[in-house]
């Protein structure tokens, strides 16, 4: 075999050997290489030998762009997540079974912000990307509906896209305010508030709806005890003394991580001591505040794998019936859920 010699290109850089420069160091015709190059089973083995030595004679690389517009797959997916300067449990789960898939993972923050969160998905669907995973932020997806009649694929994560029909795997949010009413009640409390996201919130909604739910069902007032509304420093201080001087709740369902850590910040070390409070979402060095804190904790690591083998399945049949799938969650008790009332 001769040595490799590959022309210049413009302004004297190296020209990229081509499948043409192959065959012609292998010695063998264009298609046996094209063949080569597509793992085509039916190639001999004395020409797979020869076009393999030229490919690594020439440090020839195929050309990733022409492949995408033959197959009209990219290998990449997108991931439209609510942050990613922090930490992100279900985006680490969803790079890690992507990795495991062979697909590039793409991600964007959309820090809760509706317009942001239309830009970047709409850049997303111009990449050609595979398929893209939402954890939606906005109020209708519906601008999304053309993208999606095109064959785009979307899956929502922790809560539904609205305006379009798409796949989704999400928290049993019911289920896991239920458990921490319930476990407080069970710990001899019978004013227990809930302070958490707006209602405007899918997961909002649903959690602040099955908390007046759980009141009815032991015969307890709703009024005073139940503070959904955005997750500022100012509304969620306000909430806070309502429920504590207002409603004389002894404890508390706090509805998401951002409303657990505001909450324990205004209450101070000693104040959080006294009152029973269980969180929704694992918190961060949780088990260091003493008593330790007693959360519901999503199973993440699930919700990112299942958002990428939903995404999978949806990429491998278009037609499918969509498909949402609801995960469980787990009471964690550390302490702070077992103050007694």
């Amino acid at each position: 075999m001769s040595p490799a010699r590959v022309a210049s290109g413009a302004a004297g850089r190296p020209k990229r050997p081509t499948m043409v420069d192959v065959a012609r160091e292998a010695g063998v015709a264009l298609r046996t290489v094209s063949r080569v190059v597509n793992d085509d089973p039916t190639v001999g083995p004395a020409n797979v030998a020869k076009v393999q030595a030229a490919i690594a004679a020439l440090n020839f690389r195929p050309d990733e762009r022409a492949r995408q517009l033959r197959t009209g797959v990219t290998g990449a997916i997108g991931a439209a997540v609510r942050r990613i300067a922090e930490a992100n449990p279900a985006l680490a789960a969803i790079e890690r079974t992507a990795g495991a898939a062979g697909l590039t993972l793409l991600a964007a923050s959309t820090d809760f912000d509706e317009g942001r969160e239309r830009e970047i998905l709409t850049s997303m669907c111009r990449q050609r990307l595979d398929g893209i995973i939402v954890e939606p932020i906005g109020e209708s997806h519906g601008y999304l509906q053309p993208e999606l009649e095109a064959g785009m694929p979307f899956v929502a994560m922790d809560r539904p896209m609205s305006g379009i029909s798409a796949d989704c795997v999400m928290s049993d949010n019911a289920s896991g305010i239920g458990m921490a009413f319930h476990h407080l009640h069970e710990h001899g409390h019978r004013r227990i508030a809930y302070i958490g996201d707006s209602e405007r919130v899918f997961s909002g909604r649903e959690r602040a709806g099955a908390f007046r739910a759980a009141l009815r069902s032991h015969g307890q007032p709703v009024e005073g005890l139940v503070h959904p509304g955005e997750l500022t420093p100012e509304r969620v201080a306000a909430a806070l003394d309502a429920a504590l001087h207002g409603a004389k709740a002894t404890a508390l369902v706090t509805g998401n991580m951002d409303t657990t850590i505001s909450v324990l910040r205004l209450l101070g070390r000693e104040a959080a001591g006294r009152l029973a409070i269980v969180g929704f979402d694992e918190v961060p060095l949780a088990d260091l505040l003493q008593p330790a804190l007693t959360v519901v904790a999503q199973d993440t690591a699930t919700i990112g794998r299942t958002a990428v083998e939903l995404l999978r399945k949806r990429v491998a049949d278009p037609s499918r019936p969509v498909q949402s799938v609801v995960v469980p969650l787990e009471l964690k008790v550390r302490g702070s859920g077992e103050v007694r009332g």
